[in-house]
């Protein structure tokens, strides 16, 4: 449950890191070193990863004891090694990447000056433990972390007057702590400690972080595309978002793809088509799932070709799904296989398929798709 808290981690260090009015640490007066971060973050979302080396080593020499390194460090491999959960090798360098950030950040805590940006790389490495912990369905050692990256994100809501990027993460906060007991209400007697929140300020305060933040604009970006796509159901809104990151960063592969899903689901196919193209040239099992899938919506919804899209489909069904990026994309195949069954007036056919995707899917339109039709 503590998921929706934690996916900002990174990032909302970022908007203390570089807050001058905030803290007094040697970086915020050093605007040379602050556009190299800035470039290599940079680098690490367009896929550019020999480009990152060079800038970190002139970070780290200026800086060598800073938490920066280690967070940076960490942040690559969440991407080149993307799943890095599912890469016993990186994640356990990830794992003491995210150490190291955490004993350092510990030791800038200690000076009242510098606390305040501590308690951003604290709350950063604490979440991504925890997230990794959370798709590995170790629930007990995720909610240890989540709790302490919480703790960091409540101390946070002060700075949001000060600058915009804190709007981020006080906007995912004030967003999922509502949405989630709403989707989950089996979790709602555990949540009596958590600060309440409001669904409409939340997706405000992310805005602003997309369109006003100067760090923070990417993540905000990329997470509200995701809340329109999974609970709100405004899929152009969605696609408006996701262009603007892969105009940005065109080489990055995950962008590209929930770009395509919102072109589809927005009924955009003719715009959806190329993009599509260029991501089945990715052999990896992550991608090859996922453009099956778009494959199948096409043919079903664009072509009107059932027995196509089934095949696709059935295809898609056959290769594992990852817990954070391609769960919903089985849940779109079983829902399409069972829309196909339902058009041949085969409802035991259609109920079995409906009843599969349940177990899956999260997106908010597939279950009340299901429920409609089940009822």
């Amino acid at each position: 449950m503590y998921s929706f808290i934690l996916k900002s981690a990174f990032f909302s260090f970022f908007a203390l890191f570089f807050s001058a009015k905030t803290a007094h640490s040697q970086l915020l007066y050093d605007a040379p070193t602050q556009q190299l971060v800035l470039q290599a973050v940079d680098h690490v979302y367009g896929y550019e990863f020999p480009a990152v080396e060079p800038l970190a080593q002139q970070i780290k020499a200026k800086y060598p004891h800073h938490p920066v390194n280690a967070m940076l460090k960490a942040l690559q491999m969440q991407w080149q090694y993307f799943p890095v959960k599912d890469n016993p090798k990186a994640l356990k360098l990830y794992f003491q990447l995210l150490q190291e950030c955490i004993d350092k950040a510990s030791l800038l805590q200690k000076d009242e000056k510098t606390r305040p940006e501590a308690t951003f790389f604290l709350m950063a490495a604490h979440g991504y433990i925890a997230l990794v912990h959370n798709y590995n369905n170790d629930f007990l050692k995720a909610m240890g972390e989540g709790k302490k990256a919480y703790n960091y994100v409540m101390d946070g809501f002060k700075f949001t007057e000060i600058n915009a990027e804190f709007y981020f993460s006080t906007g995912v906060y004030n967003y999922y702590v509502e949405k989630y007991p709403q989707e989950h209400p089996i979790v709602k007697p555990l949540m009596w400690f958590f600060k309440d929140g409001n669904m409409a300020k939340g997706l405000q305060q992310m805005d602003l972080a997309a369109r006003k933040g100067t760090f923070t604009r990417t993540e905000s970006a990329f997470f509200l595309a995701r809340i329109y796509l999974k609970h709100e159901q405004l899929y152009n809104r969605a696609a408006t978002y996701l262009a603007a990151l892969t105009r940005k960063y065109p080489n990055n592969p995950i962008f590209e793809m929930r770009e395509i899903e919102a072109l589809i689901l927005a009924e955009r196919y003719a715009e959806a088509q190329p993009l599509l193209e260029k991501l089945k040239r990715l052999k990896t099992p992550l991608f090859v799932l996922s453009t099956n899938v778009f494959e199948g919506l096409m043919q079903e919804k664009s072509l009107k070709n059932d027995a196509k899209a089934s095949e696709f489909y059935q295809v898609a069904l056959k290769i594992p799904f990852d817990d954070e990026h391609t769960k919903e994309y089985h849940a779109f195949a079983y829902a399409g296989l069972a829309r196909a069954a339902a058009r041949a007036n085969d409802r035991k056919k259609a109920v079995f398929y409906y009843k599969k995707m349940q177990g899956v899917a999260e997106y908010e339109s597939l279950i009340k798709e299901a429920k409609l039709f089940l009822k």
